[in-house]
């Protein structure tokens, strides 16, 4: 009876631990694979985010400075004159100090130009490297190009410039077109293929997934191992085959999602740079860590039979230190996963707190503190605590911007519209408004179905020294090299500006003319126009104040676009510069006489536009080099 009744309480026993592991096993399993989902798409966004950032980043700069090359008249003055003077050696060195200053300037690896002429291509270290033949494979970037519609293009290739060792590099290429429209020689800039496989490899190393920069149909131009210069197609047996035609056709929004194929299993993010015509893809293959988490699991069954043999004989003590074992070993994996993501997330942010937009509050201890630390009362809704960090820490004119993209009411329009993360760049200040430095917000937006609510992550990143490299950048872009005055697109984007702001304000435009500059190229050379051009361009930038339009539009024509508040101020200022700028040049070796013949046509009585204004000053000029030069004429 008594072995009866000990095996009944055995099997019943036995029959609660299995049922009671099992269970057990089944939920931690499902848990345990939600938080690795979640954790995956997570930090697979944010890599996605970061080096799309810095790709824009990179290529922005090398982009901008090949169109303004090609559009650079000393260029074109070379490809028009190359024909006649191509075995002038001065002629030749100019065009190799010109490529060799960008380079040493911006510290290319590669900068070079191309005449569709003569076909000869110029490197800022050989002169003369080579000349492009039809037919040659290691060529076809060249004929390709010519035969595009584009006006820009980059391709990945190795640099055949003799000192160049055929490095796998990257190239901006851009076109320099005619008065007409044709084209007369291609002008570009490269840099190192390992550039951006540096960062792909910093990603990989940091957070072990991979990344790919493909073409449109498929084919790798850059990861950490590959590169355009050999074909292959990304989507060649891998996982994720089936999404390639979803993959590459869009190019608006950002992708992500699971894919479970041929054995792998993962999760892609994909989204186009619109700047290189590339799709992004960031793979975070899954199919480790999904097996490790599958064979726990099967470990787990096997320890339970081999446990059920010990718990017969001591049932109470194995029960008690089982349990311990389980409950001590979930605690410290979740407490070490969520050290090691907190650790990996603020190597890229400065601040992260969590909002539940549902409910108006703050979802994390840290975002109580951080409302209380500005003197906003515990529980404030978070919509008034988002008036208070306004206030007390942005500057005012982002103040309208920040509350608008960051208000319940935005972000949970932002989640309803499909969209999953909000973006804002401001300046904000520590120190009571003392000083200011540049901040991004990254807010991710999901939904929790612990509490059915809409909850938004809030990553703070200072990136002041990256905007003052853009704003640095933006105002090199907008300076003539040779003068340091506006170049023709930034006057003219200026006047037309200041025009639109304050119409039927009185404003003088100036066209000043350097009198027979021709004539001082053709007896001094190209070097001494230069030093002229340069020396007259700071004298006139002398004689205005520094928020005024002051530029260089064309070889030796300067616009200048001033405030007037009566005629007779204009021609005082007229006259004087008629004074001024008539004066000796020298350098030492070169003495020449320097005047300037002047228009001026005063708005708005003279126009009111940009166009209309230049034509009209361009007539005055015209009548004063009628009238002899050295003088102006007021239209």
């Amino acid at each position: 009876m008594r072995k009866n009744v000990l095996i009944r309480t055995n099997i019943f026993i036995c029959t609660v631990i299995i049922l009671g592991f099992l269970l057990t096993s089944v939920i931690s399993y499902y848990s345990n694979n939600g938080m690795l989902k979640r954790d995956v798409e997570h930090i697979s966004k944010l890599t996605s985010e970061g080096i799309y950032h810095q790709i824009d980043s990179i290529f922005a700069k090398p982009i901008n400075i090949s169109l303004t090359m090609a559009n650079d008249n000393l260029l074109k003055t070379f490809l028009t004159e190359e024909e006649t003077r191509k075995n002038d050696e001065a002629f030749l060195k100019t065009m190799k100090d010109y490529l060799l200053a960008y380079k040493e300037q911006y510290n290319y690896d590669s900068v070079f130009l191309v005449s569709t002429k003569t076909n000869r291509y110029y490197h800022f270290q050989t002169g003369v490297d080579r000349v492009l033949k039809k037919g040659d494979p290691e060529n076809e970037w060249y004929y390709n190009f010519l035969d595009d519609s584009k006006d820009h293009a980059l391709n990945i290739d190795n640099d055949e410039a003799r000192s160049a060792d055929n490095g796998i590099t990257i190239f901006i290429n851009c076109k320099i077109h005619s008065r007409n429209g044709e084209v007369m020689g291609i002008v570009g800039v490269g840099f190192s293929v390992d550039t951006l496989q540096k960062i792909f490899r910093k990603y990989e190393q940091s957070f072990n997934l991979r990344a790919y920069l493909v073409d449109t149909d498929g084919n790798i131009e850059i990861s950490t191992t590959k590169t355009g210069f050999i074909k292959n197609d990304l989507f060649d047996d891998c996982g994720y085959e089936e999404y390639k035609t979803g993959i590459l056709s869009e190019r608006q929004k950002t992708q992500s999602f699971w894919y479970s194929s041929k054995g792998e299993k993962g999760f892609l993010v994909t989204k186009y740079v619109p700047d290189l015509k590339w799709h992004l893809i960031i793979e975070n293959d899954t199919t480790a860590m999904q097996n490790s988490l599958n064979r726990q699991f099967l470990m787990g069954i096997a320890v339970v039979i081999i446990v059920i043999g010990a718990v017969l004989i001591i049932i109470t003590n194995i029960i008690r230190k089982y349990n311990a074992q389980i409950v001590n070993l979930t605690v410290e994996k979740e407490k070490a996963h969520r050290k090691a993501f907190q650790t990996e997330t603020e190597k890229m942010y400065e601040n992260i707190y969590e909002i539940d937009i549902t409910h108006n509050r703050a979802a994390s201890e840290e975002t109580e503190s951080y409302f209380e630390s500005l003197g906003v009362p515990k529980n404030t809704p978070y919509d008034e605590a988002l008036e208070v960090i306004a206030k007390e820490q942005i500057k005012e004119e982002f103040r309208k911007g920040y509350l608008d993209t960051f208000s319940v009411k935005n972000v949970l329009k932002t989640y309803e519209d499909g969209q999953e993360s909000l973006r804002y760049d401001f300046m904000i200040t520590n120190d009571g408004g003392y000083t200011y430095y540049w901040m991004r917000i990254t807010a991710r937006i999901f939904f929790w179905k612990d509490d059915q609510s809409v909850r938004m992550m809030v990553y703070r990143q200072n990136i002041d020294s990256e905007k003052s490299r853009e704003m640095e950048m933006a105002e090199r872009m907008q300076r003539d090299s040779l003068s340091g005055l506006y170049n023709k697109a930034a006057t003219q984007e200026l006047i037309r500006r200041l025009l639109a702001e304050a119409q039927g304000n009185t404003y003088a435009f100036f066209i000043l003319d350097i009198d027979n500059f021709k004539k001082v190229n053709d007896t001094y050379g190209h070097v001494v126009g230069d030093q002229v051009i340069a020396d007259f361009a700071q004298k006139i930038k002398q004689q205005f104040r520094k928020e005024d339009v002051v530029g260089r539009i064309g070889g030796d024509e300067f616009v200048v676009f001033v405030p007037a508040s009566s005629a007779e101020l204009v021609e005082k200022k007229a006259k004087n510069l008629t004074q001024v700028l008539q004066y000796p040049f020298t350098d030492g070796d070169v003495y020449c006489q320097i005047s300037t013949s002047i228009g001026v046509a005063v708005a708005p009585e003279a126009g009111t536009d940009f166009e209309t204004l230049y034509k009209n000053a361009d007539q005055a000029l015209y009548r004063t080099k009628e009238k002899g030069k050295k003088g102006y004429t007021i239209y």
